[in-house]
């Protein structure tokens, strides 16, 4: 009987700790450090000549500094949401955090984010808050320098330029003191120098089916490209890396790059969720996310 007893409390202390980790890997919230919003930090008589200069349509927005286009594409029996972005400066290509806080499985929603720091445009980033590893430098201020194997990220360089790195390959602190603003942990590379760096055997071991994609480019000097495909459901079939990386070397994109993915994708303009993010295709819903990559002031 004894014995039993003893195979039962080790079975329920198993089982609970088990919870925990669970919970504490993917629901317990735990904030590192909190982060000012960018919302106002750029310069007031900036702010008020766009506000009263901007020309704004379904489509479209337009104030001297920012000006933003975003079409409607189909490929593959799917649904891709393309925004076209030139800035007269990379100051207004930011990233946020949900809540405002660097941490753990800090979450909200990408048009939540996006409202709270002003965002004309914005889409999911790399979800850092789910990972233990990873670079996490975001508007010029290193979070996370802890390297993760076989990671490539992207860098967003103070003047606006893309580059691609191997976290095995070159510290973090290194990238922040080359000039890095912005470092997304996530992947693939799309694209190098106009080039695919995906094939199709890589979705083995990436990604196992078509799914909703998010992706972000650069065409020329301070010229962008946000991608967001829709996926899951019987109008959107969505799109495998391979296909992804085609569509963005279709756009003229010299350096693409793959973020977070699947239910996180979403893109926001001027206020509204304007693809359908699913997570199972049966609701279309937004899922909260870590962080935000978006322009604005």
């Amino acid at each position: 009987m004894k014995k039993h007893i003893w195979s039962i409390i080790y079975g329920i202390a198993l089982a609970g700790f088990t919870a925990y980790i669970l919970m504490d890997t993917f629901v317990i919230s735990r904030v590192y450090s909190s982060v000012p919003s960018n919302k106002g930090t750029a310069d007031k008589s900036v702010v008020s000549k766009a506000e009263s200069t901007a020309v704004t349509t379904d489509n479209s927005y337009s104030d001297g500094s920012i000006k933003i286009t975003v079409t409607e594409q189909r490929i593959n029996n799917t649904t891709v949401y393309v925004a076209d972005v030139k800035l007269a400066s990379a100051d207004y290509l930011k990233t946020a955090f949900a809540e405002g806080s660097y941490g753990k499985n800090v979450t909200a929603k990408t048009s939540e984010i996006a409202k709270s720091n002003n965002a004309v445009l914005a889409i999911n980033g790399d979800y850092y808050g789910v990972r233990e590893t990873g670079y996490v430098l975001r508007n010029g201020t290193l979070y996370r320098n802890t390297a993760a194997a076989n990671q490539e990220d992207l860098v967003i360089y103070k003047d606006g330029t893309f580059g691609i790195i191997n976290e095995e390959a070159t510290a973090a602190e290194t990238l922040l003191s080359n000039g890095a603003e912005q470092v997304l942990s996530f992947g693939p590379a799309l694209l190098k120098n106009g080039k695919l760096s995906v094939s199709k055997n890589y979705e083995v071991g990436k990604a196992m089916a078509s799914n909703p994609r998010t992706a972000i480019g650069i065409i020329d000097p301070l010229h962008y490209v946000f991608v967001v495909s829709d996926g899951r459901t019987a109008e959107s079939e969505g799109l495998t890396l391979y296909e992804l990386a085609e569509f963005m070397q279709s756009l003229d994109v010299s350096t693409a790059y793959n973020l977070d993915g699947g239910g996180s994708s979403a893109m926001v303009f001027n206020g509204t969720v304007i693809n359908n993010p699913t997570t199972n295709g049966k609701s279309i819903k937004e899922r909260s996310v870590s962080d935000i990559v978006y322009i604005g002031y």
